[in-house]
């Protein structure tokens, strides 16, 4: 199975070839995979070299002249580095582009935490008007940024990981999908922590619903699962933990609720491993899920 960022690569090269209005902008990271699509198209795929800045810059002019542009390069030089270009250059011009990022939190330990990004979208939570995309398979990553693309001149961000579920699910880059139903609490699952939620909730009477699209939150759903498994919720995703609480909480503010947020902790981890090392030792494997999600749920 590919990846979800060489099925990037491969979707959005496809895309260049099949709308004129599509362009892609580049920092030196990712240009191999667009080395054809250049040739073919060399005045829509920008590489600015190192400068993650200019990087937004480029795609929010390009943005103004009627294209769509796909800026893409890891999460940390996407989100983090360009912050005032991104609040700036898009939101306060209202230009739309797509940010596809690589990386996720550590999905490169070895590049140390300067290649790390745990906290993207809780960053683009101070911003008005994002939509956030996160796949959790090569197949959903295609789908949401087919969508992505699509989307008239909206700001949309598509977070790739080399961490995939088994398998893939229909995504309409709107909704959480019902997984599973039980009547003792309700699991969301992000992306690609569903394997190790559905692992980790194996014989427990809760609802697991699964997020691919996170911004807009889909309020109607979490309301839904709650009217039959009750209110107490526990949000599983594959960035900072806590990111996505204050929506749950707005989405249940007229019931009693409880809301637990699971997710990469705020201590940096110094020694880096692996990408499972960095998952057991933020508690998101299937074994500490169980035990943390029992112990809330458990009356």
């Amino acid at each position: 199975m590919d990846t979800m960022r060489e099925r990037f690569t491969t979707v959005v090269s496809r895309l260049l070839d099949e709308d004129p209005r599509v362009a892609v902008v580049l920092a030196e990271i990712g240009r191999d995979g667009f080395t054809e699509a250049a040739r073919r198209h060399p005045d829509r795929v920008v590489n600015v070299g190192i400068r993650e800045q200019l990087l937004v810059g480029a795609g929010a002019g390009l943005a103004l002249t009627g294209l769509r542009p796909v800026l893409h390069t890891f999460a940390s030089f996407l989100v983090e580095r360009p912050f005032e270009q991104v609040k700036l250059d898009l939101g306060h011009q209202d230009a739309g582009a797509v940010l596809v990022s690589a990386a996720a939190s550590f999905d490169w330990p070895a590049g140390g935490y300067t290649h790390m990004a745990p906290g993207d979208v809780a960053l683009l939570d101070t911003l008005d008007g994002w939509t956030v995309h996160v796949p959790g398979h090569p197949d959903e990553a295609e789908t949401l940024l087919r969508h992505a693309v699509a989307a008239g001149d909206d700001k949309v961000y598509v977070r790739l990981s080399l961490q995939a579920n088994r398998e893939t699910f229909p995504v309409d880059g709107e909704r959480f999908r019902t997984v599973r139903e039980g009547r003792s609490g309700v699991v969301v699952a992000v992306g690609p922590m569903l394997d190790n939620v559905l692992a980790a909730t194996e014989g427990l009477d809760v609802t697991v619903l699964y997020a691919t699209t996170v911004r807009p939150f889909d309020a109607a759903a979490l309301r839904r699962a709650t009217g039959t498994a009750g209110t107490d919720v526990v949000l599983v995703e594959p960035y900072l933990a806590g990111t996505s609480t204050t929506a749950a909480n707005d989405a249940l503010a007229d019931v009693p609720h409880r809301v637990l947020g699971l997710g990469v902790g705020r201590r940096e981890l110094r020694r880096y491993g692996t990408i499972e090392e960095h998952v057991t030792a933020h508690g998101l494997d299937a074994r500490s899920l169980r035990e943390r999600v029992g112990a809330f749920l458990t009356p």
